[in-house]
């Protein structure tokens, strides 16, 4: 077994950690962007593939990943896993139909509630206990779904069915279609960056240069709000004018 996530702020790198922690112990997660991820998929027969939902959908960049390797899908085993602030819907299931597409077998799939990560927006901001509490909770949903996946080979179907689909669909995916239709080129950099590099170093995409003492972004970031997170002068935005809060997983811990 083998897992490959894309996480922004942390919170989908822990999940799928602790997930494989359980099941598979002796097997490793590694990042989308590592340039072994495509050969992790050859060897192994089944996969895990984690990612944040991104307005009920998968981020551009794990749908582009899946395409690049479309002819590593045939016959594995995949199971998908999404994290979310609040809502998903078919999270989990927009990343199996298209895998299906390509001869995956979804064995299935969970949508774990994390605290929110958009770091310029004071939708779903919560306070330190209250996010240490989702933390809580979220661990004790992946250590139920471990068990069950090691006692009774029983993995979860979470956002998998027609229903979900619908709710994913009509809930938030039609309305904010245009958000993760491609990847965006929205990123803003403002005049209290001091041109660190930490952006730069950090962004899985390559999307952000560091030139004359000035961070510029182009125009494929994958909106994991990383960068954003980890800014020391919180210069960068995306989807909100300024940062209301940086939020990295190391806070719940």
């Amino acid at each position: 077994m083998t897992g490959i996530y894309m996480s922004g702020t942390g919170n989908t790198e822990h999940c799928i950690k602790k997930l494989m922690g359980i099941i598979a112990p002796h097997d490793e997660a590694i990042p989308i962007e590592s340039e072994d991820a495509a050969d992790k998929i050859a060897v192994h027969d089944t996969v895990i593939l984690a990612y944040p939902t991104q307005f009920s959908n998968m981020p551009y960049m794990v749908r582009d990943f899946i395409r690049n390797c479309h002819l590593l899908w045939a016959g594995k085993k995949v199971f998908c896993m999404t994290t979310m602030g609040a809502f998903s819907g078919d999270g989990a299931g927009c990343s199996a139909r298209l895998l299906k597409k390509y001869g995956a077998i979804i064995i299935g799939g969970a949508q774990i509630k994390m605290p929110d990560s958009v770091c310029d927006s004071k939708l779903l901001k919560k306070s330190l206990e209250d996010n240490m509490r989702i933390v809580k909770e979220a661990d004790e949903k992946i250590e139920n779904i471990g068990r069950g996946i090691v006692r009774e080979g029983k993995y979860p179907q979470e956002g998998l069915s027609f229903v979900s689909h619908l709710a994913g669909l009509f809930g938030q995916r039609l309305w904010f279609y245009g958000k993760t239709a491609g990847y965006s080129d929205k990123l803003k950099i403002g005049s209290s960056c001091t041109g660190c590099g930490i952006c730069s170093r950090s962004c899985p995409m390559g999307n952000i240069t560091v030139t004359a003492g000035k961070a510029e972004a182009g125009d494929r970031c994958a909106m994991c709000y990383r960068c954003i997170s980890r800014c020391p002068q919180k210069a960068v935005t995306l989807l909100g004018k300024e940062v209301v809060e940086q939020c990295r997983f190391e806070r719940y811990c």
